[in-house]
């Protein structure tokens, strides 16, 4: 039985209680269908529940606990419990009325995640953009937002970044394209401002920023921004996270994560240096 550590989040213990449920099925030869049919459920809200991406009521998990043979009152305790812990609210859920349903799951994973690597091509990474940049960009959303609303999304941006400087937070391993830098979103003053912020925050121990630049000419980030997020937890895997207009993609097949991956140790090496990324940084501020 693996142990959630603490401040993990409940988005990583769904998904770790969905990852138990489906090896116990799997190892009692028991379809998703026939799982679906003990709680009254269809098939794809089996294949749901064993990826996290639902909450789960506690009888459902009861019943098939008892269809996968899991007898032991202290296993059965340790796995509802988990239950219990998965459907507690995270601190996103005070932001409901700005943050779409698709992106609750991502801030929950990024909450629970050990490493994060990003690369990011039209725009500074969420979490290491500046308040004036961050306003820039939403202001320019589509479709337009009131200023309550813009200052609601600043605010939920603002709280996400807390991630990197409480102390408990994951490791940031960036890599941003030189589009991203060369963008004069919000301005000229928005712009120095932000660059003076990615080198405050390439200088805390848990940031790595790494700048992809033009002259490389082509590189293995061909398919566009993406992230990778590793979990403190050995039993679950890396979760890919692709964000489209009005939804995202969270891939967590092996093959698809690997291949990702490989993308990413490229753009790593291939990139500037972070200590040749701060320089170029520097120089950007100093011509601005």
């Amino acid at each position: 039985m693996t142990t959630v550590q603490p401040g993990g989040g409940s988005m990583v213990r769904r998904i770790l209680l969905g990852s138990q449920l489906r090896r116990l099925r799997e190892g009692r030869g028991i379809t998703r269908e026939d799982a679906g049919y003990t709680i009254r459920a269809s098939e794809s809200k089996i294949s749901r529940m064993e990826l996290g991406r639902v909450s789960f009521k506690e009888r459902d998990v009861a019943d098939l606990l008892s269809l996968y043979g899991v007898n032991d009152p202290e296993e059965r305790e340790a796995l509802l419990g988990l239950v219990r812990e998965a459907n507690k609210s995270g601190w996103w859920h005070s932001f409901n009325d700005v943050l779409p349903g698709w992106f609750q799951t991502y801030v929950g994973l990024e909450e629970a995640a050990a490493l994060i690597r990003t690369y990011e091509v039209q725009f500074i990474p969420g979490l290491l953009q500046c308040e004036e940049y961050a306003r820039a960009v939403f202001a320019r959303s589509r479709p337009v937002v009131s200023d309550e609303e813009l200052e609601r999304r600043v605010g939920l941006r603002a709280r996400r970044q807390k991630l990197l400087t409480d102390g408990q937070g994951p490791r940031l391993w960036a890599v941003i394209d030189e589009a991203a830098l060369r963008r004069p979103v919000g301005g000229p003053a928005v712009m120095r401002a932000q660059v003076q912020h990615l080198i405050d925050m390439a200088e805390q121990p848990n940031v790595v920023v790494q700048v992809m630049p033009f002259r490389f000419g082509a590189h293995a980030g061909e398919s566009g921004a993406f992230s990778i997020l590793r979990f403190p937890e050995q039993d679950l895997a890396d979760i890919v996270y692709l964000e489209q207009l009005t939804t995202a993609l969270y891939l967590d097949k092996r093959d698809d994560v690997d291949a990702y991956i490989q993308v990413m140790e490229r753009l790593c090496v291939d990139s500037l240096t972070p200590d040749r990324t701060v320089e170029l940084l520097s120089a950007i501020l100093k011509d601005s």
